[in-house]
Order: structure tokens, then sequence, then C-alpha cells
């Protein structure tokens, strides 16, 4: 038990490595911009561009993932039911009569009610869980070792924002440095410290930007098509069976369930994703007559008050 418990000690403490990786590179290139390029005209957004990218990145870093709510939870006497029962058969059906109550309608590969024996919960649509984060993740899309977090939908948008803020970052350092890396190139200026920080910036951003180009744009590929990264490896599996476009209700709203309906909101970094991550509107409404709860949407909204509606209890 102590091994273990030293062991995962020591994968938290290695899992902060790629941050201070990134982070490291990212004070560099400050000082390196601005203590020894030291361009005045181009400071001012330099410093926009740095601020921004800072903001998003330790809003994805520092921004907890979103985890199934006590709703999703079996009660007392469902779960002693359900822990007592020894036919697996018998355990399914528990588990459906369950989850009647409930906005859920993704399904295993074998069709069997997502439960997360780990959590003991229900799983809602979209939710996995994280081996990493040891915990269910609300709509989630991937583990990233970049940011140390889970990136879900509590954070996706602050992920996305961070893509594109640092490709904003790479070019723009790219375009004011590039005629002082052709000077130091073909010694036009004179060799020293600022040499060397002019060359390995402008490598940094370019190498930078490629990485993040392609991976930004699979990220706005998922968002108009309303996926998840593992959902497109793997498409949910609905009542019907599989169907990758289950929730692609059309390219406006799929924006709009991670960025939100205020446009003016879309490009800072404060949560405006619609939801609360427990039910997903589906491509085919009809199904929703399956589940006489889902008449109405806003009692699995969050209240005024803070509280939850729409409980088991």
């Amino acid at each position: 038990m102590a091994l273990s418990r030293g062991l995962r000690c020591c994968q938290r403490v290695f899992s902060w490595i790629p941050v201070l990786i990134i982070t490291s590179v990212v004070l560099w290139s400050y000082y390196a911009y601005v203590f020894e390029l030291c361009v005045l005209a181009y400071l001012l957004v330099f410093h926009v561009c740095f601020v921004m990218f800072s903001w998003t990145y330790w809003k994805s870093i520092f921004t907890p993932p979103a985890t199934s709510c006590k709703k999703f939870q079996m009660s007392y006497s469902d779960k002693q039911r359900y822990e007592m029962e020894e036919r697996p058969d018998a355990q399914k059906q528990i588990l459906v009569e369950i989850a009647k109550k409930l906005p859920i309608f993704t399904r295993t590969q074998s069709g069997a009610i997502r439960f997360c024996d780990r959590c003991q919960v229900l799983k809602p649509d979209r939710c996995h869980h994280c081996s990493v984060c040891e915990t269910c993740v609300l709509k989630m899309d991937h583990h990233c070792p970049w940011v140390n977090n889970c990136v879900g939908f509590s954070n996706y948008k602050f992920f996305l924002l961070f893509l594109s803020y640092s490709m904003l970052y790479c070019v723009f350092i790219a375009a004011t440095v590039f005629q002082y890396f052709l000077k130091f190139w073909g010694g036009d200026l004179p060799n020293g410290p600022a040499k060397f920080h002019v060359l390995f910036l402008m490598f940094v951003a370019l190498m930078f930007f490629v990485s993040l180009m392609f991976l930004f744009g699979y990220h706005c590929w998922l968002v108009a098509k309303n996926r998840s990264t593992l959902e497109a490896f793997s498409a949910p599996v609905f009542v019907c069976g599989p169907d990758k476009n289950g929730f692609n209700v059309g390219l406006r709203r799929n924006l709009q369930q991670v960025f939100g309906e205020d446009r003016r909101l879309w490009f800072i970094p404060v949560f405006t994703s619609q939801g609360n991550g427990h039910y997903f509107p589906l491509k085919n409404r009809s199904s929703d007559s399956q589940n006489p709860l889902l008449a109405n949407e806003d009692m699995w909204e969050e209240s005024d008050d803070g509280s939850e509606e729409g409980s088991l209890g």
C-alpha cells in the first residue's frame, strides 16, 4: 500500500514536467523578445498576445474537469440491490431501470447501460473515466499532458483558445523576428547574445506553430462536427446502434454548445459553454420521446441558487 502511494506521488510529480517545460520556454521567449530584441514598436502587440496566451494556458491547467454529479449515483437501496445480485443479466436490468429516470441515451458496445465500477455512477452521455485523474469526466475529450489536466466540458473552450492564442503568439514572434534573423544570418549585425536568442526564437516559434496548426485544425473539425477526440476514434453507441453524428445538431448550434450564444465572449477565456455537461441535444430528437423526463430540458439545468434539479430522489 505504501509503495503504491509512493508511485502515485511520483506520477503526480512527473506529470508536471511537460507544464514546466512549456512554462520555461514561454518565459525564455518573453526574456529574449523583450530584453534582447527590444523592438519598442512591437512590444504592445507582443504583450497582448503574451497575456492572452498565458491566461488561456493557465485556465486550461487549473480549471477542474467537470465530474458526474450525485444525480447519476445509485441510491442506497439500488446499490444494495445491484451488489447483492450475482447474475450479470439481472444487474444490467437494474441499471436499465435506473437509467429510465435519467437523460442517458448512449450505451456500451454490447448495448448495456454505461456504468463506472470505480466511481460507482451511471455515466452521463459523453462521460468517460480518466485513469490519470481517477474520476469520471463530463464530455471528456482527452487527457492532455501539456496542461496536466483532462480536457472536457468545463475547460474545452479554454483549451481551444489556448491553441489559437499559442498560434497567434508564434506567428507574431516569427513575423517580427524574421528580418533580424536574416540580418544575423547574413552577418549584417554583430555577433553577441542577441544573435543566439533571435535564431532560437525563430526556430522555436516555427516549430511550435507547425505542430499547433495541425492540432488546432483537428479540433476545429471536431467542434464543427460536435465530436470529442474519443468519439472521433470510437463512435458513440445509441439504442439503435453506433452513430458518429449522433450529437451533430448543425454547425451553428455545435459552435454555441462550446462557445455560447454571445459572440462577443467567444474569444475571451470565461466559461460560456451551454448546459451543464449532463445532457446534450441529439441529432434525431425523436428518440427523446423514449424518456419522459426530457420533455422539459430545463429540469436538468442548474437552478439560479446553484442547486440541481431532476435528481433521482
